[in-house]
């Protein structure tokens, strides 16, 4: 057997970038869906009958609860963490197909709870009390989606590793992100003229799930690809590579760079996403930019990282300064949100630091998340990401609830006053900033190789 034959397959170029390809395309599907009914609220929301004939009758609390039904089994049934242990402990074949297929069915629920009509009658939910049976068989789909979509999420991200460790790694993932942002794009962007030219929420749901469909299809193609390079990998192996024990847990969770790593995700992501969630009305009461056009400020930074996470992510894997990185990104963050605390009502301050902020949002995430393999061995790995995106969550769900009781606290006369929130926000940044000098203090200590470059000569 020739020195070319043996090689593994990801050595090839070609053959990882289109593995990324197939799996990105997955997860753009994947972000569709997940922000399908997003836009569709003025539908959902509207009296039966209402909007030519579109509306489905749901309240706000209603809607509430389905939008919020997405993690409720990944959070409270920590069906996120088994995820973990069942991706390194079967595999990325038997999980990918397992969470796309949780995806797409989950899908069909939830196109087929919108496409019925089931009356006045009612269903007690959890943390809803009883809702109407269309809403709680939704919830119920977008539950079992929830589940899927998330497990898919750290499969791709072992997927990535698993080709792309020693090559273009950081620039593999940002590129990942970058297809998963366009697809959250289409959906906000179409997902309404869809309903209303095809014929109802159901429409755009029912594309949703068709495209779920082709992801899952294109998983199953994946996994010829993923067999081969398992093959491949065996033949040039000097030894067999040991495979995941529950006794592994133990290196993962005494692992002090695994938990700087997780808990600067936690403090930076709850500067970043509940933060939009109020960014809007923040630029309307604070710095009096017309409402019709308040929303364009704050979609400058999911849009700007479609660009800016390659773009960081090719600079890591060149000239490494991933945990520097990570504290640029996190000192960003702070000067951010420390302005928008000042007493300045000036819109092109306001402008200029969500240009800022999109940088800071390029920058940790095109580190960080390349820098989990780096500490983390392979057979762990997908525990791992399960144990960030679960704490990250969790993170996800408080802040905005602590947020919001801020801003009602400081609301006069219907005006509020954001000085305490964006303090609590800055807050987060200052511990981001601390938490991401000691895991490059553990880095030279422990020699992770943060500070190197991913591409290997």
């Amino acid at each position: 057997m020739t020195e070319q034959i043996r090689k593994k397959l990801s050595e090839s170029a070609g053959a990882r970038w289109t593995a990324l390809i197939i799996v990105s395309v997955t997860m753009m599907f994947g972000y569709f869906f997940t922000d399908v009914m997003s836009p569709l609220e003025p539908l959902l929301t509207a009296a039966k009958g209402a909007e030519d004939g579109l509306g489905l009758g749901w309240t706000s609390s209603e809607y509430g609860w389905f939008s919020g039904a997405y993690g409720l089994m990944n959070v409270y049934l920590l069906l996120l963490f088994f995820g973990g242990i069942i991706l390194d402990k079967f595999g990325i074949r038997f999980t990918g197909v397992l969470s796309t297929a949780l995806m797409f069915g989950g899908a069909v629920i939830k196109w087929w709870s919108v496409a019925n009509d089931f009356g006045d009658s009612t269903i007690w939910v959890p943390f809803g009390g009883d809702v109407n049976a269309q809403v709680a068989y939704a919830g119920l789909g977008f539950a079992i989606y929830g589940v899927g979509c998330e497990i898919a999420g750290i499969t791709v991200s072992k997927v990535i590793v698993k080709w792309f460790t020693g090559h273009e790694l950081a620039l593999a993932m940002g590129l990942q992100v970058a297809l998963a942002r366009i697809g959250t794009a289409v959906a906000l962007a179409a997902s309404l003229p869809i309903a209303k030219a095809w014929g109802g929420v159901d429409a755009s749901v029912g594309l949703g799930a068709v495209c779920l469909c082709i992801g899952m299809i294109s998983f199953i193609v994946y996994n010829v690809m993923d067999k081969k390079e398992d093959k491949a990998a065996a033949e040039v192996a000097t030894e067999p590579e040991d495979g995941f024990k529950f006794s592994d847990l133990k290196f993962l969770f005494t692992n002090k760079g695994f938990w700087y790593i997780t808990l600067l995700c936690l403090m930076f992501y709850a500067g970043v996403f509940p933060f939009l969630k109020f960014a809007t009305k923040l630029m309307v009461g604070k710095y009096g930019v017309d409402p019709e056009l308040a929303g364009l400020i704050p979609a400058m930074l999911p849009f700007g990282t479609i660009f800016l996470t390659p773009f960081f992510g090719g600079i890591y894997d060149k000239h490494g300064k991933g945990a520097t990185l990570m504290i640029i990104g996190s000192v960003l963050l702070t000067v951010v949100h420390a302005v928008f605390a000042l007493p300045v009502s000036e819109v092109v301050i306001a402008i200029c630091m969500m240009v800022i902020l999109g940088v800071a949002f390029g920058l940790v995430p095109s580190a960080m998340w390349p820098s989990v393999p780096k500490i983390i061995p392979m057979k762990l790995l997908g525990t791992a990401y399960a144990v960030i995106f679960y704490i990250q969550n969790i993170g996800l769900s408080m802040v905005p609830m602590w947020i919001g009781s801020v801003n009602e606290k400081n609301t006069s006369n219907g005006v509020i006053d954001y000085t305490e929130s964006m303090t609590i926000f800055a807050g987060f940044g200052v511990v981001a900033i601390i938490i991401a000098i000691l895991l490059l203090i553990e880095d030279k200590k422990k020699g992770y190789g943060l500070e190197e470059a991913n591409i290997k000569k």
